[in-house]
This record gives C-alpha cells, structure tokens and sequence, in this order.
C-alpha cells in the first residue's frame, strides 16, 4: 500500500516520536499486546491511517501525553491507557458499519467498564462524535447490566463533545436522559451547556437553562447568573449580557464582578467606544474599582492601540498605591514588544522584581514569543534558562515551546526541542502536533507528517478540525488534488465543520477533478469524488 506522502530524508520519525513519550516503568501488558512495526528506511511506508485493530496497540506511549488520561497508580493508569487504546482502535476499524456490528464488537472485546476507562475514550474521539457518541451510549446500556453506572463527569463530557461540533439534538436526547437520573446535573452540566449554546449563537436557549437551575436543585443565585453572563460574553453577546445585567438587577445585586465581566466582554468584542462608555458608568457608580477592573480597561487600550493611554494609567496606578498585578505588567509587556519597543519592555520586565511583583510564564511568553520573531535568540535562550531555573514557578509550558518551535528552520531541529520539553515535563498538547504538522507541510516533509499525524491520532489528541484544515490547504498549495478531496470527505465523516475558506476551496478542486474525469473516464467516483485506489491504493 502507498503512503499519500512521499517520505523524504526526514530525520523525526515516529521511532523518535515514541522514545519522547517513552514511559518511566515498564508492564507485563506489553508482552501480551501486539506491537505496531516501527517505520524504517528500508521499509515500505504503510498508510498510517489504515493499521488494523490489533497493530495500533502500542505500549510506548507516555501518559504525560494526554493530562486526563493520568490517574493516581502508575501501573493502574497503564492498564487503563492500554485498555483505551484498544477500544479506539476498535470503534477506529468499525467505525464505518453499522450501530449494531460496533456495539456488537465492543461486547465481544471483553473491556471492564469504569469510570476512568469511558472518559478516557471519550476524550480521545473529541473530534468524532459519531464514535464517542456509540461508544457513550454501549458503556450506557452495558453499564445497566454489568453494575458500571456513569457518573456526571461521563455525561457532562458526552455534552461537551456534542455541543462543541454543534450537535444540539443529541445534546437534548443526552441531557434529558441525564435528567432523569437524581442528582446527576451538577454544576459542571451547567458551565459546559451555557458555553455550548453561547458558542452557537443559542442565547435564548442559554437563558432558558440558567432558569431551569431550581428543577436540578442548584441555586439560582448571583454566581450563577455571573457564570451565564461570562458565557454569553466569551462568545461576544455582549448587548445580551449587558441586556440582563440591567434587566435583572431587581434579582441579582450588582457587584464589581458583574461590572467587570460586562466590561471584560466589550473589550474582548473589541470595541473600545462601548468599553470606554461601561468604564465611565463604573466610575460613577457606587462600586469600587478593582485590580481586575484596571487590568481590562488596560487591556482594551493597548488592544486599540491606545499604549500611551494605557501605559499612563499603568503609571498612575503605583503613583496611587494600587499596585498593578502581574496580568497587568504583562498586557503592557506584551503591548510594547508588539510595537517593537522590546527594549521598554525589558525594562519594566527588570523592574517587576524591584516592586515586589513577580514575572510568570505569561511573563516569559511575552518576550520569548515577539524576541522569536526578530530573531534574537541569544536572549530567547537566556530568558528559557531562567525559566527552567525556577523549577517550577516559570518553568516553560506547551505556549512557551510553540512559540520556539515556529522559530526552527529546518526539520533537524525538532527533536532537540522536543527532547528539552521531555526533559522539563512538559507534555505534547494537540495544538502542539497541529503546529508541527504545519512546520513538516511547510518543509514538504512527508515522514514528519506521517509521524506526527500517527502519534496524535494514537494519543488521542486528535485530528480535529484544525489538523484538517492544514493538510487540506497545505497539499492543495503542493499541487495536489485527490489528497486534499480525501481529507476533506474524512473529515465530513467525522461530523467536523471545515471552515468557509476550506469549503470555498474543496469547491474549486471538486470543479477540477470533474474536469480530469470528463478527459479520463473511469477516474470519478458516482458522489463526484476522485478514485484513489488506481493510483493509492484501497485505504
């Protein structure tokens, strides 16, 4: 079988991949699990997507990997991510049949259901629903007769998943099952409904639920009415934030909170005219600004482009007393670097220590991510070991290193990056695979990509969406046709919604490959799709 890229000399393979996530104890599980053969140079390159149920279980995974996959007995945690990475590769090889063949396929597994078991597969189909949802609803039913019963954090992560790729009549179906479970919708239920209908432009179905607390028996109090209000302006509904603010002070009291997160949802809207007109109300009301208060109307200023607005508040608030926290520093740190005023920016960095308050990782970010950028690495290094010397009050995180891995040239100098994250603890993220995936298209890398998509996949980090939307674009800029068509229908299958500039240009290579098909027949599958197999290989 041909793999869809061509390997090149790439020096990252999915052997070095496996060693970063190598595991610090060793299990007898390994030896009673087939192991996937390492891609060699003298090997064939396979297809990494169509490994069979039995050779995708690999024992070489780190479960630093994936933060929610850990639990608190290493060897427990072990089996469990075993147990795990079997089931996805089960439903990944059913995955196309039949509700009834994949149920019927996960009896015959023989898995032992708990709690951290059903999370964990979920987790790892956060980007197909369709998977995670007849897996949900199996570990349901089997439950029902093997004692395992699911507890909030299974539902509220099944409507999490649903609601993030806006499947909103399943989230209905599975809220309403929850219901009718006692004491199952908890708080959590709440939080991850409210920013799903809000992230879905659903503000009146959001306001509904908040007013449906007392049927769960949670409180309707100011809190929460906070919380819906900080979800509706995550998602900038702001005018129907500020609409309730007012509207219902009659029933939830105004504090400086509720004041600030109305004002934090125009700056994040990102009109300083609406930010400057609630600031001004604040100012002449009753409530006492605080920290939170000053470091947002900073952050809409330096936002706009008003830094000498903002830098003269900044001063102005130690000449008053009210000594700025470290966000606040931060948004002016950040501010300057991006006017290319680093120099500035040093200096208040140098000063924070003076004043008593103390940089963090945001702190370091800053810097390192706009010092990147002009290619000043001697200090980029400086301030990474200063980082690493803190041992853990600044020690870098996944941010820090993206910012360093988008400043590489070459290929060769991924894994040495990857090796100090490993040596510091910091763990792969899924943003982290999507930007190396980037970096390997950018280079025309082909066994980069090939390492990097097997492992994410296997890690349960994805693809998603974004992973899609770059190996689309990124073949289609290589001249590719089929390739970008393929991913793109795999990606519908999976529920995902590619965005407009993708559906614009599968569009464009629909038109293309219908015009290959008319000069060679034979050559287009009956839903317009091009027919890989003459020239790839069945997948």
């Amino acid at each position: 079988m041909h793999h869809r890229f061509r390997p090149l000399n790439s020096v990252i393979s999915r052997e070095f991949l496996r060693a970063f996530t190598q595991p610090k104890f060793k299990s007898d599980l390994s030896r009673a699990l087939p192991i996937q053969k390492f891609v060699t140079k003298s090997d064939p390159v396979p297809n990494f997507r169509s490994f069979t149920a039995q050779s995708a279980i690999d024992p070489s995974r780190a479960l630093g990997f994936l933060e929610s996959d850990t639990v608190s007995d290493p060897h427990e945690s072990w089996v469990l991510v075993e147990e795990a990475k079997r089931v996805q590769s089960l439903l990944k090889f059913h995955g196309k049949k039949s509700l009834d063949k994949i149920e019927k396929s996960l009896d015959q597994c023989g898995v032992s259901l708990s709690e951290e078991l059903v999370l964990m597969v979920l987790r790892r189909h956060r980007s197909d629903w369709r998977l995670a949802y007849s897996f949900f609803n199996w570990a349901i039913r089997r439950g029902g007769d093997g004692g395992y019963e699911p507890s909030s954090r299974v539902y509220n992560e099944m409507l999490d998943i649903l609601g993030r790729l806006k499947r909103f009549q399943k989230v209905g179906e599975v809220f309403d099952e929850m219901s009718k479970r006692e004491g199952l919708v908890n708080e959590r239920t709440m939080g991850v409904l409210l920013n799903r209908y809000a992230a879905a432009d659903k503000v009146e179905e959001a306001t509904e639920l908040f007013y449906r607390r007392k049927e769960f028996g949670l409180p309707l109090d100011l809190v929460a009415f906070q919380n819906l209000l900080m979800s509706l302006c995550r998602h900038k509904h702001v005018e129907a934030a500020e609409f309730l603010f007012r509207s219902k002070r009659g029933e939830f009291r105004h504090d400086i909170k509720s004041w600030n997160i109305i004002l934090n949802g125009w700056c994040v809207f990102g009109s300083l005219r609406e930010t400057k007109r609630f600031w001004n109300e604040i100012v002449s009301s009753r409530c006492k600004r605080d920290l939170f208060t000053y470091g947002i109307f900073i952050n809409s200023l330096t936002k706009a482009g008003k830094l000498s607005t903002a830098i003269k508040l900044f001063h102005a608030m130690w000449k008053k007393g009210c000594t700025p926290d470290v966000a606040i520093c931060n948004c002016i740190i950040d501010a300057l670097c991006f006017k290319k005023r680093i120099p500035e920016a040093l200096e208040i960095f140098g000063e924070m220590n003076e004043k008593g308050c103390l940089p963090d990782v945001a702190t370091y970010n800053s810097l390192i991510k706009h010092l990147c950028k002009i290619r000043r690495m001697e200090k980029v290094h400086e301030l990474l070991d200063e980082m690493e010397k803190t041992k853990g009050r600044c020690m870098p995180n996944p941010r820090t290193y993206s910012y360093l891995l988008k400043s590489l040239k070459k290929p060769e100098e991924v894994p040495v990056l990857l090796e100090r994250m490993k040596k510091n603890g910091c763990v792969i993220t899924a943003d982290i695979f999507n930007l190396m995936l980037k970096l390997f298209m950018d280079w025309n890398d082909g066994e980069g990509l090939s390492s990097t998509w097997f492992e994410m996949e296997r890690n349960g980090l994805g693809p998603d969406q974004r992973s899609y939307t770059i190996m689309i674009h990124g073949l289609h800029g290589k001249g590719k046709m089929e390739e970008p068509w393929q991913y793109f229908q795999e990606m519908r299958s999976k529920g995902l919604i590619p965005e407009p500039r993708t559906k614009l240009l599968v569009e464009a290579i629909k038109m293309k490959l219908k015009g290959i098909a008319n000069e060679q027949p034979g050559t287009m599958n009956a839903d317009g799709s091009a027919m890989h197999e003459k020239k790839m290989g069945k997948r």
